[in-house]
């Protein structure tokens, strides 16, 4: 079947748009990734940063990754259960030992887990209004348990959200020193995110799923309908989610970024708004598609979606070695490190354009692929 190049252009966005949060997570203790005041205080620069970040970026690059995920499952239905089966559970066993020995922000458990019970719905859904319909309702599901998580939760602070020196120093120390200690630490965060996917996460993962899963199979996802269409409703889409986000990013700075309002109720609104928001990204993707296509990043970006899931841990390699061996770690804010993205970019930009020359698929795809295959013959 001859390949969605939008859709590969949309997944490689996704790919490349994760790193600009993911920077965040590596190269600062990992309170940092939502608390911009992690260290007690904050500069107007870190402040203005995390703003505009959690206003174009935070969540949605995800929700987008997962909206595709779903998209997939549909086009690998025509597969069947045993390939489909076989494949997400190597992408499960992958995605742990990516947790437990590199990096615990690891993704690819989460979305393997949760797409082993999605595929079945989508199977088995009677047509395209019900799995949307289904999507819809999983999704504000997770939100509820946010709000709910929050409204139980009182008014404690966790060392987590604002962590002390000694907290810092302890994540210095295996960060940096890697070995037992880091796979031991990974290990216990790695079961906090399990109960986490269970009590709230996974509601909201497998109902983007499932809407992926519906725009794929009415057409929308495939590029169906006019670019109008595309255009209209992705202004629409994109501005819609950024009215239902900007206040919460405005009481959460006025708030001073208080645990109980910042760590749940006040997520809510950035949840609700992703996937307006992302859906908003991919419908201009489609609407200026005739634009795009001219240009040589855009082809580049396609090859970096071809090869999402090798980009996505190469992506792992070269922070854990800048941040975590070459000792950069803690070393830079936030303004700082989105300067490093771009570079990093360009590494996975060049080596995917550069491995597709000579091979149709990425070598961890390659190495999937061959798997499955072994797991279902």
């Amino acid at each position: 079947m001859e390949r969605n190049v939008t859709l590969d252009f949309i997944r490689g966005a996704a790919i490349l748009g994760i790193l600009l949060l993911n920077i965040v997570a590596f190269g600062l203790p990992k309170a940092a990734y939502l608390n911009p005041a992690w260290y007690g205080d904050i500069t107007a620069r870190d402040a203005w940063t995390w703003a505009l970040l959690d206003l174009f970026a935070q969540v949605k690059f995800l929700t987008l990754f997962a909206l595709l995920f779903g998209a997939g499952l549909q086009m690998l239905l025509k597969r069947g259960k045993r390939w489909i089966q076989a494949r997400l559970s190597l992408l499960v066993l992958l995605g742990f030992l990516h947790a437990l020995l590199f990096w615990e922000g690891d993704i690819l458990l989460s979305y393997g887990l949760v797409g082993l019970i999605c595929w079945r719905m989508v199977r088995d859904a009677h047509g395209i209004k019900q799995l949307f319909n289904t999507g819809v309702l999983l999704y504000l599901l997770g939100v509820g348990m946010l709000l709910l998580l929050g409204l139980i939760q009182g008014d404690s602070t966790s060392r987590a959200w604002t962590p002390d020196a000694s907290a810092i120093e302890l994540e210095q120390f295996w960060r940096l020193g890697g070995g037992t200690a880091a796979m031991q630490e990974r290990l216990s965060m790695l079961s906090d995110s399990l109960v986490a996917l269970g009590v709230q996460y996974g509601w909201q993962l497998a109902g983007m799923m499932l809407l992926g899963a519906a725009l794929m199979r009415s057409g929308w996802l495939q590029g169906r309908f006019s670019q109008r269409h595309y255009r209209q409703s992705g202004w629409l889409l994109v501005v819609l989610g950024m009215l239902i986000n900007l206040p919460a990013i405005a009481a959460q700075w006025w708030l001073h970024w208080d645990y109980r309002w910042c760590a749940f109720l006040l997520q809510a609104p950035r949840e609700l708004s992703a996937p307006f928001q992302t859906i908003g990204y991919a419908a201009l993707a489609f609407g200026y598609w005739s634009w795009l296509a001219r240009l040589k990043i855009v082809g580049a970006i396609a090859c970096v979606g071809r090869m999402a899931l090798t980009n996505y841990l190469l992506q792992t390699l070269i922070c854990t070695t800048l941040f975590w061996r070459l000792g950069l770690f803690m070393q830079l804010d936030r303004l700082t490190l989105l300067a490093c993205v771009p570079a990093i970019w360009a590494i996975n930009l060049l080596f995917s354009v550069f491995w597709l020359r000579y091979f149709r698929q990425g070598p961890v795809e390659w190495l999937w692929r061959r798997l499955t295959a072994k797991a279902v013959s």
